[in-house]
């Protein structure tokens, strides 16, 4: 037998174009019709693959949804500068454009409702979205102490949350999508980090 029929019987290596396909249409489905009723079948048909091929990549609808949240969190977001300022703004900024496109704030209402029938569906989105988004900001604020911009003691874990509340808090108020929240928010929170407050 050859190489390549040895290489084809062990099995062909998974297409990055089919991957593509499904997570792209994973998250249109999930903007049109909402997690409950997206179907691992639609998403297969939209994809234009069998429903084999999504199961052998994902076992779940869980798994396949925040598979694809993660495959965009900070794909339109620029490189981080090094100005902590810039760089927060930044990162909030894709954060909203990122809930905004896939209709995160109905997701994030899901999970909190399925968490005693689905929980690892609010796990894996913990997981693969909101801790690693935290860490970036949170990386953004060490990176600031560490260069003496922003105090020694500050609990990185409550501003990032006060970075991120916001958000959360205007679109229950009705005021989502308010042009310079992410600014605002920013110079907030640096002016309480500031080394010279009190």
């Amino acid at each position: 037998m050859s190489g390549d029929a040895k290489t084809r019987s062990a099995g062909r290596p998974r297409s990055a174009e089919k991957d593509a396909a499904i997570l792209r249409s994973a998250l249109e489905l999930l903007a049109s019709h909402g997690y409950t009723r997206m179907t691992l079948d639609q998403v297969a048909a939209a994809a234009g693959v069998s429903k084999s091929t999504v199961f052998l990549r994902w076992k779940t609808k869980a798994d396949l949804l925040t598979a694809a949240l993660e495959s965009v969190r900070m794909m339109d977001a620029p490189p981080l500068t090094g100005d902590v300022r810039s760089d927060l703004v930044a990162i909030l900024e894709d954060f909203a454009a990122t809930v905004e496109r896939v209709r995160g704030m109905a997701l994030i209402g899901t999970c909190l409702v399925e968490e005693a029938h689905t929980p690892e569906l609010l796990t894996l989105l913990r997981e693969r979205t909101v801790l690693p988004r935290r860490a970036l900001l949170r990386g953004v604020l060490e990176q600031a102490r560490d260069a003496g911009r922003v105090r020694a003691d500050m609990d990185a874990e409550a501003a990032v949350s006060a970075l991120l509340g916001p958000f959360y808090a205007d679109y229950m108020a009705g005021r989502g999508g308010r042009p310079g929240w992410a600014e605002t928010a920013v110079d907030l929170v640096l002016a309480a980090l500031s080394p010279t407050a009190n």
